[in-house]
C-alpha cells in the first residue's frame, strides 16, 4: 500500500472521528482536535468537564477502524468549585450506590479526586469511580481502591467463561481466559470496542480477582465499500 493511500485513510478516519464527536450529544467537540495514524487516534484540546473527556473517548472508539485511542484532552473548568463542595457531592454519590461498602472513601485536592478503601470485586471498584465521574468541578480521578483477596479462587476460570457465554454483548467463541493467582488474562479477537469492554466487565465480577489484563484485540469486520474496514462515506 502506498504512502498516499495511507495518508488518505488517516484523513478519512480523522474526519469520521470528528463527525462522531460532533454527533454525540454528550460531547462538546468545539475545543477538541483529532489526529489519526494507522488506526491509532489521538484526542487533544480542551473540554469543560471530566465526564465530557471520557465521553469523547467513548465516541472515538465507536468509529469503525479505530484500534487505539490516546486521550490527551485537558479539563478546563468554566467555573471553579471548592474542594469541599466536590467532596460533599462525592460522598452523596457514593452513599447512593448501596452495593458499595462504607470502606470506600474519597479525598479531593485542587479538583483532583482520589478514591481509597477496599471492595470485594473489580466491578465494585469500577462502580465507585463511575459514581463520581459526573460531579461538576472534577479535573481528574485516581482510583486507589483495593480488591480484598478471598481465601480460594477455585473454579474462577470456569465461572468467568460461563459468564462470557451468557453475555449477549459478547461473542465468547473468540476469547480465551487464563487465571494466574489473582490475575485474569483475556486474549483473542472481537469485532468492536463494545465487545472488548463487555468481556472485561464480565470478568470483573469474579470475587478475589485483583486485576483483569485485557489483551483482546479489536478487529473490525470488513464490509462492502470499505478500505481496511473504514467505510466510504457519502457526503
Amino acid at each position: 500500500m502506498t504512502t498516499a493511500s495511507l495518508t488518505d485513510i488517516d484523513l478519512r478516519m480523522r474526519d469520521s472521528v470528528l463527525r462522531q464527536l460532533e454527533w454525540d450529544s454528550q460531547v462538546d467537540a468545539t475545543g477538541i482536535g483529532v489526529t489519526a495514524t494507522n488506526g491509532a487516534v489521538t484526542l487533544t484540546g480542551l473540554i469543560d468537564s471530566y465526564a465530557g473527556k471520557l465521553a469523547a473517548e467513548r465516541a472515538a472508539k465507536r468509529v469503525r477502524g479505530v484500534r487505539a485511542v490516546a486521550n490527551d484532552v485537558q479539563v478546563r473548568l468554566r467555573l471553579d468549585r471548592t474542594d469541599a463542595d466536590i467532596a460533599a457531592d462525592a460522598a452523596r454519590a457514593l452513599n447512593l450506590r448501596v452495593t458499595l461498602p462504607e470502606s470506600v472513601q474519597v479525598v479531593v485536592h485542587s479538583g483532583h479526586l482520589t478514591l481509597t478503601g477496599t471492595v470485594l470485586t473489580l466491578f465494585q471498584r469500577a462502580v465507585a469511580e463511575k459514581a463520581v465521574r459526573h460531579i461538576s468541578g472534577i479535573k481528574g480521578i485516581v482510583n486507589r481502591i483495593n480488591v480484598v483477596p478471598i481465601t480460594s479462587t477455585t473454579d474462577v476460570r470456569r465461572h468467568i467463561v460461563r459468564a462470557l457465554h451468557r453475555d449477549a454483548d459478547v461473542d465468547a467463541r473468540g476469547i480465551e481466559v487464563t487465571v494466574s493467582g489473582r490475575t485474569v488474562t483475556l486474549t483473542g479477537q472481537v469485532g468492536s470496542w463494545h465487545e472488548r469492554e463487555s468481556a472485561e466487565r464480565a470478568a470483573m465480577h469474579a470475587t478475589g480477582i485483583t486485576q483483569v489484563d485485557n489483551r483482546i484485540q479489536v478487529v473490525w469486520p470488513a464490509a462492502p465499500g470499505t478500505i481496511d474496514g473504514l467505510e466510504d462515506e457519502i457526503c
